[in-house]
């Protein structure tokens, strides 16, 4: 059966390292799966403002475009994230669209799976630790949803780096295609 997911895409480079994986696994993922990419660059969005009105209707007082994501992201059967590795956390952008995802606290969602993926210019993987447990927190808000996989691409200081790292390619594309 095929899965519906959603990968949301946080670095700002076009054609930078993180969409390079992004786009390795989407080839793989693609074969038996319904694939959406979303690139955060693309939307005009604002910060969450807490007023937490979302926790009593569902819904975002913010008129941007993540009014237009939200039911994509509940709807969805796996989340992926792909964020680019700053000061070992994850993206300013990233951070500020998880925020906004308050309203899925009080619905149904269909999202049991969540993949990370990440690049940095250090050297070691260790580097996205904490990005990773910023995910898990995140997660931790939602019943049943758990940290599937993760990926860092290191090394990967300049644009397209990682295309010098064909392990880490086939890995970005083995996980997607894993996915039934």
């Amino acid at each position: 059966m095929n899965k519906n997911i959603i990968v949301i895409n946080s670095t700002e480079r076009i054609n930078g390292n993180s969409s390079i994986l992004v786009n390795e696994f989407v080839k793989g993922a693609s074969k038996n799966n319904n694939v959406e990419v979303i690139n955060l660059r693309e939307l005009n969005f604002a910060f969450c403002k807490g007023c937490l009105t979302c926790q009593s209707t569902g819904k975002c007082i913010l008129k941007d475009d993540i009014g237009n994501i939200i039911d994509k992201v509940k709807n969805a059967d796996i989340l992926v994230f792909a964020t680019p590795i700053y000061y070992y956390s994850i993206s300013g952008q990233l951070k500020t669209f998880l925020d906004r995802m308050n309203p899925l606290y009080i619905s149904d969602y269909k999202y049991k799976e969540v993949y990370l993926f990440t690049s940095c210019a250090d050297e070691s993987s260790n580097a996205m630790n904490i990005a990773i447990e910023e995910i898990k927190g995140w997660i931790s808000c939602f019943n049943g949803v758990e940290l599937k996989e993760t990926l860092c691409a290191t090394n990967t200081t300049n644009p397209q780096d990682v295309k010098n790292h064909i392990d880490i390619l086939e890995k970005a594309y083995k996980i997607g295609n894993n996915i039934k």
